[in-house]
């Protein structure tokens, strides 16, 4: 493989102990491959070049296991991670997979459980903190219905924001140095899904006691599957100083999740996301949220995995050309980038309605028949995608 494109920690991709650790099993079919060992994962991911590595609470310690091994279990990872360097820079829970969460977790209609699922995350924030987190992912992958009369849905996100308002005030008070991402999903496993996208996750946030605390974690597939530019999800998020996270993979169109490497599928759109992340002031991890195929063995776990990040540094590479193109740049001024930069009105509300030439003497006409020179910028850009630059 060409050097260029080898990752070093300082790229900072991070990977799930779930991603590489998934044994393939499907609702169709059983698992193609055997249990990984969470050590054996940090120290591939590390021999490949990536800087840290992420867990859910039942990655790491089975569930109901006595706290005899799970201090043994946390021993053994700790020791790892110090062996490797390897960080653990964002840590999350399990609330959809034991059936006690067949109806959600904070937003189960039962008490008992909500109250079980608030104290299974608390006890795993002080872990994640422990190992050195500095962001806590909530993806409420159960948090939905089928029917609806099963959930009133005004009441679930009351007690929804019960949730995160107590999570928060735990963190405030323990003196911990987290913020949490709220990841948006619009169904699967669910029919449909609370918060099922950036934009929802967004006006949630603000009504929360402490929004400071609370971002998004935006998922490539998971935009797409709704049928929306993940791209522009990045930038409202950044816009609104709110990417605390991202989860990167790939998708095809909108259908089931199907957690690709990154690249694969919309290689259009992983352009123009690198292209964002790369120009912006986001600092935090290029987390990979992927399964390998159920196709490959071992090996073709590892392969894939590494596939993820050699694709975005070469995506990183290819958006670089393109920006530093002085032909791109002049179409950027063709195109009237530059004119998008001034503000409408500097001149405030006085100066814009005492302005003739904004309305009164405004030629329209003239206006609408400006050519835009898209076109040319866009193909440039795939010029550049396509390596013919």
């Amino acid at each position: 493989m060409t050097q260029r494109f080898t990752p070093t920690p300082d790229d900072k991709f991070s990977f799930g102990l779930w991603t590489v650790g998934w044994q393939g099993r499907d609702p169709f079919g059983d698992a193609t491959r055997p249990p990984l060992d969470p050590v054996e994962s940090v120290r591939r991911l590390a021999d490949l070049g990536a800087y840290g590595v992420t867990f859910h609470d039942d990655d790491l310690i089975p569930s109901g296991a006595p706290d005899t091994e799970r201090a043994a279990r946390v021993k053994r990872f700790r020791q790892a991670l110090d062996a490797t360097g390897m960080a653990v820079p964002m840590a999350t829970t399990n609330l959809f997979t034991h059936p006690v969460f067949k109806d959600g977790a904070f937003t189960a209609n039962d008490r008992d459980i909500r109250r079980y699922a608030l104290r299974k995350t608390l006890r795993n924030i002080d872990l994640a903190v422990e190992l050195g987190a500095r962001t806590y992912v909530a993806w409420g992958g159960r948090e939905g219905a089928e029917t609806g009369a099963a959930k009133d849905v005004r009441v679930a996100l009351d007690r929804m924001k019960e949730a995160f308002d107590l999570l928060g005030q735990y963190v405030t008070e323990q003196g911990y140095d987290l913020r949490f991402a709220v990841e948006p999903k619009p169904n699967e496993p669910r029919g449909d899904i609370l918060l099922p996208t950036i934009g929802h996750a967004l006006a949630f946030i603000e009504r929360l006691e402490r929004p400071e605390l609370f971002g998004v974690n935006p998922e490539t597939g998971h935009e797409q599957m709704a049928g929306l530019n993940f791209t522009h999800g990045i930038a409202q998020a950044l816009w609104a100083g709110k990417l605390f996270h991202i989860d990167l993979n790939g998708q095809s169109g909108i259908k089931y999740d199907q957690d690709l490497r990154f690249g694969s599928g919309n290689l259009r759109d992983a352009f123009w996301l690198v292209d964002l992340l790369e120009s912006s002031d986001y600092t935090g991890p290029r987390h990979f949220d992927f399964k390998p195929p159920r196709t490959e063995d071992i090996a073709g776990v590892w392969a894939s995995a590494a596939g993820n990040m050699r694709n975005y540094l070469i995506l990183k590479e290819r958006s670089a050309a393109f920006r530093a193109d002085p032909e791109v740049r002049e179409a950027l001024r063709a195109a009237r980038l530059d004119d998008l930069a001034r503000s409408t009105a500097e001149d405030g509300l006085a100066g814009l309605l005492g302005d003739r030439t904004a309305f009164e003497e405004f030629d329209v006409e003239a206006a609408g028949e400006r050519g835009m020179a898209f076109e040319h910028l866009d193909q440039l850009a795939l010029d550049h995608l396509l390596g013919a630059r």
